[in-house]
Order: structure tokens, then sequence, then C-alpha cells
């Protein structure tokens, strides 16, 4: 059996109000949980506009296609390395602002800055010397960069500890994770709508008009504008968290007797031996199980990194740089790549809210796991069909009006807009186990 059962640690169940670890009060749990879990809907909203809209402006800064998957492994490289971190150092935080409220303003505040770094990257290359005329930009591809890196690590320390809060919330209560995980998951669908539509969006930059600059041209007003609002929607939504959900100080003596043994006689390992110790010890279904999930990302990294850059030069037939008219095909191909992705979050939420029913049909969660493979193993075969079919589109269109540069016909539509909505359901399975690892990793340490 590959996929094995999440296991709920007994004595998470019995956790009471006089636990040493207890890190939030309880009153109107259900209500916390739900402003905790919007949370989810900022981050999602920055998470959107990264996906639907970096990748073409890679493209109007100079960066070389293949370049630019260099600097989108940012994302994995940061999950690897920081929510492991900030989630153990959490967990063991005295603060007497909490465990988990001190990681996500410290989040909330580093991607404020990087998004300022991402969508003012033109106008500070400008000033620092770039040319205006198109072509590597390298001041300002620098500042993108280092903004791209920033808002990655940002986005990841602000996750850990937002699930973690939700945990705790849950006090190991079975139905309030779940209430939790759907609570998440809703919001994450909304941030996504949210992002996916202002990406889709072509003359949001009016809202904030300053943000069109001699070196900023429309497309890069418009995800300026953008990311300001991103800005004001996180710092609204952690400033409700701050004030609305209070959490108790970890005890540093609880703490200390926990690194210690309660005879003094026990130390407890660092985070590194742990991992180590953890990986020497996987059973082979883990690590089949560890393999398969590696090469899903396969699958997924490349297309969330060129899913609207896809449409834009592959199915619209445009490109970045050209004449006017290969202009108006790739930016039309990248709006309505949006669009598709809007129907995905659509069908990730959904999904996410109906996916305890949907796991007592099945029987298992690894049914649910294995489907959900299937369906984007499938998904990534079509992107080869629906780029042929465009193609084909083009040539008969060449032959018989003299031009290849023309708006895909009905039926590829159909067939992209029915991709991007079918990825959904894959997603909402990758969201269900997130959550759920997180929640065992929160509720072995409440229990100890």
């Amino acid at each position: 059996m590959v996929f094995l059962e999440d296991p709920q640690p007994h004595s998470a169940c019995n956790y009471v109000q006089t636990e040493p670890h207890q890190p939030v009060f309880t009153s109107n749990p259900l209500k916390k949980l739900a402003i905790v879990a919007s949370i989810a809907a900022g981050v999602q909203y920055g998470w959107a506009l990264q996906l639907s809209l970096l990748t073409p402006y890679t493209q109007l800064l100079g960066v070389k296609h293949a370049w630019v998957s260099f600097v989108w492994l940012c994302g994995p490289i940061s999950g690897l390395v920081f929510q492991p971190t900030v989630g153990y150092y959490s967990d063991r935080c005295t603060s007497r602002f909490g465990r988990r409220r001190p990681y996500i303003v410290a989040g909330a505040l580093l991607l404020s800055f990087g998004v300022l770094l991402i969508g003012f990257a033109a106008d500070i290359g400008r000033a620092l010397g770039d040319s205006l005329i198109y072509g590597s930009k390298p001041r300002a591809v620098a500042c993108f960069v280092l903004g791209f890196w920033i808002l990655d690590i940002a986005n990841n320390i602000i996750q850990s500890p937002c699930r973690a809060l939700l945990a705790d919330l849950s006090e190991g209560n079975d139905a309030m994770v779940t209430i939790g995980n759907a609570l998440f998951a809703f919001y994450m669908a909304v941030g996504n709508i949210l992002g996916y539509a202002a990406g889709a969006y072509l003359n949001i930059y009016h809202i904030l008009p300053f943000t069109k600059t001699e070196a900023c041209d429309i497309y890069c007003a418009n995800l300026k504008t953008c990311f300001l609002i991103s800005i004001l929607l996180i710092a609204v939504i952690i400033t409700l968290v701050c004030v609305t959900v209070k959490e108790e100080r970890l005890d540093p003596s609880n703490l200390m007797q926990y690194k210690q043994g309660i005879n003094g006689e026990e130390v407890a390992p660092s985070l590194l031996t742990q991992l180590g110790t953890a990986i020497r010890s996987i059973s082979e279904p883990m690590k089949i199980l560890y393999v398969i999930t590696a090469l899903t990302w396969v699958g997924w990294f490349p297309f969330i990194l060129y899913d609207t850059d896809w449409m834009g030069k592959e199915v619209f037939g445009g490109s970045p740089v050209g004449d006017p008219l290969q202009i108006k095909m790739y930016d039309q191909g990248i709006r309505e790549g949006s669009l598709g992705l809007i129907l995905y979050v659509v069908m990730l939420g959904v999904v996410s809210l109906f996916m305890e029913p949907i796991l007592r049909f099945l029987g298992s969660v690894r049914r649910v796991w294995g489907i959900g493979n299937m369906i984007l193993a499938a998904c990534m075969g079509l992107t080869l069909l629906i780029t042929k079919m465009a193609e084909d589109a083009r040539h008969t269109a060449l032959k018989e009006t003299g031009s290849a540069l023309i708006p895909p016909p009905l039926e590829v539509k159909v067939s992209y807009f029915a991709l991007f909505t079918a990825l959904g359901i894959p997603q909402a399975v990758k969201s269900l186990h997130d959550h759920r690892r997180v929640t065992f990793r929160v509720n072995y340490f409440n229990s100890r």
C-alpha cells in the first residue's frame, strides 16, 4: 500500500485547556478560524499575480526565455528551506505576542518590500541607467529577481504559521480541523479569483494612474497597480488577525522542560539532526510516496510557470516582441489564460468544500490522491493536443486568408478552458494534504 492514512495522535485528541502548550483562547472558534483562514486570500492574491503576470513581465524586461526557470527556482527552494524552518521555530516561539503572529507579521512586512521591488523594477532600473529601448535591462532585472526571491520567501514565511494557527485553534478536534481546511481552501480560491481577474483586466492601472511612467508601459503599470493593491489587502487582513485572535505566550519554563526532558536527562536534538533521523527512518512505502510527489511537481512546475505564456505564444501564436499584431495576440492570450485560471480556482474552491463527502464516497485519502494525480497527468498530456489544434487552425487560416495571427477557433477555446478547469481538482487534493501535514505536526508538538 503506497499511500498511508494521516495518523491521528491520541494525545492530541485529548487536548485540554490546562495543556502547557495551549496557544490560543477558545471563545468563538469558528469566527477565529474564518478570520485566520482569510490570510490565504491575501497570500493567494499575490501568488495569482505571480503565476499569471510575472513570466510575461520578465519577457518585457529582456530576460531570456531559458533563464526564466532559474528565476522561478526560488519557489521550491524557499519552500524547502523556510517552511520547515519557520514551522520548527514558531512551534517553540516564546514571544509575548504568541507563537504564530510574530512570524505572520514579519512575513507580511517582507512581502510588502518584495512587491514594491518587483512593481517598481523598471522605474528603478531606468533611474540607475537602463535604456528605454527593448532589450535586456540588467538593473531592472536585478531588482526584479531580488524582489521575486524576497516575495517567495515571504509567502512561505506567512503560510506555515497561518496553517499552524488554524491547527492551534482546532485544538485536536477532527471536525474543527476539517472546517479549518475547508475555510483555508475557500479563501485560497477567493484570493486566486481576485488575482487572476485583476491580471485579466487590461486597464486596471486607471485605478492608480501614477503607475504608468516613462519606463513602465500599460502592461507594467497594470502589474504595478495589482501588486500595490495586494499590499493593501494583506495589510488589512493581517491587522484584523492580530487584533481579533489573541495567543497565549508559550511559557519558557515549559519549553525548557521540553528541550531537556522531565528529569533533565533527555536533550531534544537539533532541527538538522531530527531531519537526518527522519530521512534515515523513512519506510519503503513513504519513499515511494515522496518519489511520486516529486514526479507530480515535475508536471505542476512547468505549467504554473509558463501557463499564460503558453497561451500567448503557443495557443494564440503571439509574441511579447515584434509587430503590433503579434504583441496584441500575445496580450490576448495572457488575458485568456488569466480567465482560464479563474475557472481553475473556482473548481479548486468547489472541490475543496466538498472534499469530506468525496473522501467518504471513495473510502480513503489514498484513492483521492491517486485519482487527483491521474487527472493531473491527463491534463498535462492535453496541453500537447491543444497546441497542435491551435497550430493547425493557424495553418488553415494562413492558406485561406494569408494571415496566421487570428484568435483560436471555438473548439480550441473550449479545450483550454476545460483544461484549466480540470486542473482545479488535483490542486484541491494537494491543498488537503498540505493542511493535514501541518495539522499533524502541530498536534504532535502540542501533545508532547
